[in-house]
């Protein structure tokens, strides 16, 4: 399998490393051709274990590369769930998409693969080259430990997707070469898949990272979160590990909530809704882990969550709209829920020409939960024009509901998991009935329910869709089963099926690597 051109990548690394500090006139005579070198030879001083891990925060940014006209591969995760539908039909990949149509063909699967082995490729190499360099003053080795719980902790993020996405898939630990004795990878079962991430996300707990930190690096809390979500993950489908893994989701959710009672200025969930996208609150509070941007290197990429050519930024009428909200999950909002209100929850259903003139009726609703007004412009806000804002990946909202549904699986509707889901209805201003109103299975839906409501356009829906084989019906405000289930979010509807619950490999990769058959069941 082709995952990274080692001698391509070295050379990648030492510009950045380049970047990252300056060097004598003495130091860059006595350099090799760059052109001759190689991971033995480049991986020498601690500098360059920095850029190593630098490369790999990087590579988190393919979420939001684009994926044909009109189209990134984010919306691959969106086009999927039902609560989304488009107003474009340019882009015929996002389009079978929508459609459940998508193949082995369709490019943001081929992207997503690529895109994330690639990330992989580079934790693995700073994994294994780190440990050789000479950390001397005035490094430290627990500087060098922390780099190495860095990137198992990207190592673990990407693993994460690719076997939520795919299902068995190749674990592959070391840099490889054409001449590596498992070029050609074969898939590993998901089980073992998904132990490995587990082992690396407890490494990287335990490697010296800061508790908290902004600077958008991996911090404790953020692991935490991570290896809460990979529990629950493992307690549902298709592992079904059940009630040891719902406590081991709960006993880490737990853990990040403590820090937040005694540190409520540190990690905690923000006062309003704009915060979430507001750009000087970035890598703050509520933001446990979010994928980094500045236009600088690379600008905001969702904006294909703009209507199509409506005047609502300060560049005038554009926009394509090839994401927005269907109707249907828009009006099974509460009415009297703050995240359903016109422009300070999730959507807005007016604006102001070119992003703070006259306002104006869109005349459907939008998805407003990543709109920065600094930017774009809005009431009394002259537009910068940067749209530096970052992706979320993980928020406190999460862990809370992570913390509420496990715990209730394991013990049913206690103080402490009533609080936990009561904390995110009282922030959208809704009234919620007392703890003793309700059982174990109601609590659980109404947990469910508030995880779609909440998380809707992040990039999290699918995921619940296919470890609970459930899907939120708008209709009936209950849950279905997920084969079955109607998305109402093209014509008249179109049904999941059994084959939904994982993505077809891409067919190029297979042709390239014999060892990734057989495809995943219901794909040519």
């Amino acid at each position: 399998m082709r995952l990274l051109n080692i001698k391509k990548f070295g050379t990648a690394i030492l510009f950045g490393a380049i970047l990252l500090g300056p060097t004598s006139c003495s130091d860059f005579l006595d350099e090799q051709d760059p052109s001759n070198l190689t991971p033995e030879s480049y991986y020498t001083i601690p500098d360059h274990a920095e850029a190593a891990v630098a490369a790999t925060y990087a590579g988190m940014r393919f979420y939001g590369d684009g994926a044909g006209i009109f189209s990134a591969n984010w919306q691959m995760l969106e086009a999927v769930t039902g609560t989304a539908t488009t107003e474009t039909g340019q882009n015929s990949d996002l389009n079978n998409l929508y459609s459940l149509t998508y193949d082995g063909n369709t490019g943001h699967i081929v992207n997503w693969w690529n895109g994330l082995y690639r990330m992989i490729a580079n934790a693995n190499l700073a994994i294994e080259k780190i440990p050789t360099i000479d950390f001397r003053a005035p490094a430290t080795e627990a500087q060098k430990t922390k780099l190495i719980g860095e990137a198992r902790f990207l190592r673990a993020w990407a693993y994460f997707y690719a076997v939520r996405l795919w299902g068995d898939v190749p674990l592959v630990t070391k840099p490889q070469t054409a001449t590596s004795e498992d070029f050609f990878a074969k898939r590993t079962p998901q089980e073992e898949v998904y132990n490995f991430i587990v082992e690396d996300l407890k490494a990287a707990e335990t490697a010296g990272l800061p508790v908290f930190e902004t600077t958008g690096r991996a911090h404790q809390m953020a692991v935490k979160a991570l290896l809460s979500k990979v529990y629950l993950t493992m307690a549902g489908f298709p592992l079904s590990k059940g009630a040891s893994h719902y406590k081991l989701a709960a006993d880490k959710a737990l853990e990040v909530i403590t820090y937040s009672k005694a540190n409520p200025t540190t990690v905690n969930l923000f006062p309003t809704y704009l915060d979430i996208h507001t750009e000087s609150q970035k890598n703050k509070l509520e933001h446990l882990l979010q994928i980094q941007y500045n236009v600088a290197v690379a600008g905001f990429p969702l904006n294909d969550y703009f209507p199509n050519f409506k005047a609502v930024t300060y560049s005038g009428p554009g926009g394509t709209g090839s994401t927005i909200p269907t109707l249907s999950f828009y009006n099974s909002f509460d009415d009297k829920d703050l995240r359903k209100k016109d422009q300070e929850g999730w959507f807005y259903t007016t604006y102001y020409t070119n992003g703070n003139g006259a306002k104006f009726d869109l005349g459907a609703p939008y998805v407003f939960k990543h709109f920065n007004q600094q930017a774009l412009g809005g009431p009394g806000i002259t537009p910068t024009r940067n749209n530096n804002l970052n992706v979320n990946l993980i928020r406190f909202a999460e862990v809370l509901l992570i913390y509420a549904e496990a715990q209730n699986e394991v013990g049913g509707p206690s103080a402490e998991v009533y609080d936990a889901y009561k904390r995110i209805r009282d922030r959208a201003k809704l009234t919620t009935p007392a703890q003793a109103t309700f059982t174990q299975a109601t609590l659980r839906e109404a947990i469910w329910r508030e995880r779609w409501y909440e998380f809707c356009y992040e990039g999290i829906t699918w995921f619940d869709m296919v470890r609970l084989r459930k899907v939120f019906n708008e209709k009936t405000k209950g849950f279905d089963n997920f084969v079955g289930h109607l998305n109402l979010n093209v014509g008249a509807g179109v049904a999941l099926q059994e084959k939904h619950l994982l993505f077809p490999l891409g067919i190029q990769e297979m042709k390239n690597n014999p060892g990734l058959t057989p495809q995943n069941p219901g794909y040519n």
